[in-house]
């Protein structure tokens, strides 16, 4: 597992060049790579979401793309369309942004249910269909996408039914007041452009045929079974987590299993991985923001027996 944790290690410090702090915030969008999943940040503006997934896709050196979402974005702004060319005598595609590696979806809840759910189907489906012709997306294609928690005027909130299609859900926060003053002093002599890549495509072949190598014991397959039953019958949440979740969580763990030097899966991945993957595929029967859903899912895993003595 060497080549995940020096994978991890120079991912993180290359990154760190322009991204001030937030290296836990970075390890979860590598462990959402890792399996394949798009993650949801929200978070007020400002706090460096486009610069962090910037400086991630130049590190691996992947077309990026980042899509503004408005209320009259259509889904061939996307997806891109069929036009005639003169010059060919015939209908050619141009293809749309979403075929980049690396998409940031600014503000998606701005965009009406229509355009979003155009995204939401390239990311489960790894595909698009124009006009009745299907197109695959580029491999490895990752989603992040953006929404503020705070505005709601002209937005249309994601359904619950969309929001499981995100791997994770996620926050930067704000930085320290250290922090700060590097970012302040960094904006002044640093850019993304003064990034290089320094990740492989072989190497990243490599991780993606790998990562799912990694173990995992009866005790902690039945831990995570555990928690996934909490959740469903918890007196707290209206509706539990589904069986896609289920399959997310295990995927995370693998992933984080692998960054940290590991084969196997231990108890401690999974507490790492439930808040951030499961806290927006359940539905509280009080306040269902993030900080809320994490602090509940945290309370959840406090009440269940870890699998500790017979591993």
């Amino acid at each position: 597992m060497d080549s995940f944790v020096k994978f991890k290690e120079k991912v993180i410090d290359n990154m760190s060049q322009v991204v001030i702090g937030k290296k836990d915030v970075m390890e979860l969008i590598i462990v959402s790579f890792l399996s394949k999943g798009h993650i949801l940040l929200e978070d007020l503006p400002g706090m460096g979401k486009t610069m962090m997934v910037k400086a991630f896709s130049k590190t691996l050196g992947l077309p990026f793309k980042r899509i503004q979402f408005t209320p009259d974005l259509l889904p061939s702004d996307i997806m891109g369309i069929n036009y005639y060319n003169q010059k060919i005598g015939d209908f050619q595609f141009r293809k749309g942004p979403v075929f980049a590696n690396i998409i940031l979806a600014d503000e998606i809840n701005r965009a009406t249910p229509r355009t979003q759910s155009s995204l939401l189907e390239a990311m489960e489906e790894g595909q698009v269909t124009v006009d009745g012709e299907t197109r695959i997306l580029n491999k490895p294609f990752m989603v992040l996408a953006t929404q503020n928690p705070i505005e709601s005027y002209g937005t249309f909130p994601l359904p619950e039914a969309q929001l499981d299609r995100f791997f994770m859900r996620i926050k930067i926060g704000y930085p320290t007041r250290e922090e700060e003053r590097e970012i302040i002093y960094s904006n002044l002599t640093k850019s993304i452009e003064d990034l290089e890549i320094i990740i492989g495509h072989e190497e990243l072949t490599y991780l993606f045929e790998n990562v799912n190598k990694v173990a995992c014991s009866q005790d902690v397959m039945d831990y995570i079974m555990d928690i996934v039953g909490a959740t469903r019958s918890s007196e707290e949440i209206q509706l539990g987590v589904s069986p896609r979740g289920t399959i997310a969580l295990f995927k995370a763990c693998q992933a984080y299993a692998a960054i940290n030097g590991r084969d196997y899966i231990i108890p401690e991945d999974v507490k790492a991985m439930a808040p951030r993957v499961l806290n927006h595929r359940i539905i509280t029967k009080g306040r269902n923001n993030m900080e809320y859903n994490e602090r509940l899912i945290e309370r959840l895993l406090d009440t269940i027996e870890v699998p500790l003595e017979r591993i």
